[in-house]
Order: structure tokens, then sequence, then C-alpha cells
């Protein structure tokens, strides 16, 4: 294998991974909280076409990605009133709310199709980036070096900060948090508003550095590998960051293998490979639920009612 090559494959992954990566650790912190937000496709698919929009509108893509999480903490604020605040099935409205940004999403986007924008470009200087090893290292989208640091982030906020060890608290036993003075419901809508922020920014990745354009059902059903990922990952960040630049490269072989022309998989075949991924990691987990319940959250998409 050329150096070249190799380098465009390791690009590849990084880019395939980086909206997975960035998602799943929204909803991973959202689920540590005890709520199981089935809706991050949905806020994925805002986020992309609100990115895409403010990015058109304004010529500033970096604009694009901090629209982009407002809407999907906008998103996930229907979630959390509906849930949290109204006590409605989070399961129901969490699909209820990737149906809702499909077609929000579809609506909004009428307009923009068609149309390019300029993309969030690397931050580092080309120069850089000129020889092919380095620019594994300094070569990619802003948006690849947030999602590692997020990855560090999140991880030293559930283990190391006093926040964290609440919101796991929150989590594990809601009833026992609200007994001895922790609010509850605040902790969990702001992890929520957390997830929709990182769900929306990952799914702008699509629309301002992949593509970058706008296109109906852009994300593909991304939000459900990323949903997937938190699970294969067993809720920790380590671990998520493995499984991002996993399936990354399940991606990224799919894409080579059509690039190389191999006829004798259908590309039907091809295009399905990631998510046939996903089935294959959900029923080992399966396989395994006793020690995956050992390790999920407690209250896990359980309703929280506060005792007087």
């Amino acid at each position: 294998m050329s150096t070249a090559l190799l380098v465009a494959i390791l690009m590849t992954v990084a880019a395939a991974a980086t909206p997975l990566l960035i998602a799943a650790l929204g909803e991973l912190v959202a689920e540590k909280s005890g709520v199981l937000n089935l809706g991050v496709e949905g806020m994925m698919l805002i986020g992309a076409v609100t990115g895409f929009a403010v990015a058109v509108t304004t010529g500033i893509p970096a604009l694009g990605a901090v629209a982009a999480m407002a809407a999907g903490a906008v998103a996930a604020s229907i979630f959390a009133v509906l849930t949290l605040g109204l006590m409605a099935n989070q399961v129901a409205t969490g699909l209820a709310l990737t149906i809702f940004g499909t077609g929000v999403s579809a609506l909004i986007g009428v307009p923009f199709v068609g149309i390019t924008t300029t993309t969030l470009g690397p931050i580092f200087p080309a120069s850089l980036a000129s020889d092919p090893v380095w620019r594994v290292v300094f070569g990619h989208s802003p948006l690849v070096y947030l999602g590692l640091i997020l990855t560090f982030a999140v991880w030293w906020f559930l283990k190391q900060t006093r926040a964290g060890l609440i919101l796991r608290a929150v989590g594990e036993s809601d009833s026992a948090a609200h007994s001895i003075g922790y609010p509850v419901l605040t902790v969990r809508t702001l992890a929520v508003l957390f997830g929709g922020a990182m769900a929306g920014l990952g799914g702008s990745y699509y629309s301002l550095v992949l593509t970058p354009m706008w296109a109906e059902r852009l994300t593909a059903g991304r939000g459900w590998i990323a949903i997937a990922l938190v699970v294969f990952a067993s809720w920790r960040p380590g671990r998520l960051l493995v499984g991002a630049y996993l399936f990354g490269l399940v991606l990224t072989m799919e894409l080579q293998a059509k690039a190389a022309g191999f006829n004798f998989l259908a590309p039907e075949f091809l295009s399905a490979l990631p998510y046939l991924a996903t089935i294959l990691v959900l029923a080992l987990i399966s396989a395994g639920r006793r020690s995956a319940r050992t390790v999920a959250p407690a209250c896990l998409g359980r309703p929280f009612r506060a005792s007087a």
C-alpha cells in the first residue's frame, strides 16, 4: 500500500468518525443522567440544515457550526419539556423527535438544495500539511480536533468533577440524589440540552465539511449509529472514541471498495455495511445483556417524580 493511499484512508476514517463521535458524546452525557433520547438523528438533521443555512447566508462556516449547536439544543429542549416536564414516554418521544427533525429539516432546506458553501477548512497553515505524513496530523477540519478534545473533556467532567459526580448520581439513583438535595430535573435538562447541541454540531459536519451542501436526509441514519456506539462503548468516553473510529473504518472500507470497483459485492450491500455492523454490535451486546445492565445507568429511561 502506497503512502498516499494510506494517508487518504486515515484522513477518510477521521472524517467519517468525527460526526459519530461528537453526537455520541452528547448522547452519552444525556444517558449518564438517566435520560434515553432516541432523537439523535432528528437533531443531527436540524443542526445540519441550520448550520448550512447560516453559513450560506453569512458566509461564515464557523458561525454556521455555532448555529447548528443552538438549533440542536432547541430541538432537545422540546424533548426535555415533554419527557422531563410532562412525563411523556422517552422512547416514543425520541422517535417522534427523529421524525420531526427529518420533516422540518427537509422543509427548511428546500431553498438551499443545490447550493454550495465555503467549507470549515483546516485551522493549521497549509504548509504544515504539504507533506503526506504530516497531513494526517495537521490537515483535518477543526471539528476533528474538537471531537478529540471533547472526548477528554467529557471523561474529565464525569470522573474528576463534582458536577460530573452529581450527574452520575442522578443517573444511578434519582430518588437518592433528590433526597440529599440535588436538582434531578435541572441536571437532566442540562444534560439533554448538551446532547442536543452535540448532535447538532455533529450534523453540521456533514453540511459544512464533508459535502459541503444540503440534501434531504443528509446524515443518512448516522444518528442511530451514534446511539448504538454509546452502548457499544459501555457508556465510557474512551471506548466511545475507539468505537467511533472503528465505525469510521467500516465506512471507509465501503468507500474504498466502491472506488476500487469491486464488482463481486453489490453496491447496496456495501452501503449497508455500517448498519449491518451496528446490528451485529447490538446483537453481541444483547447476548451479554446481563453485563450490559450492570454498566448502564440504573435509572436510564425511567421517569422521575419528585416526592415531598
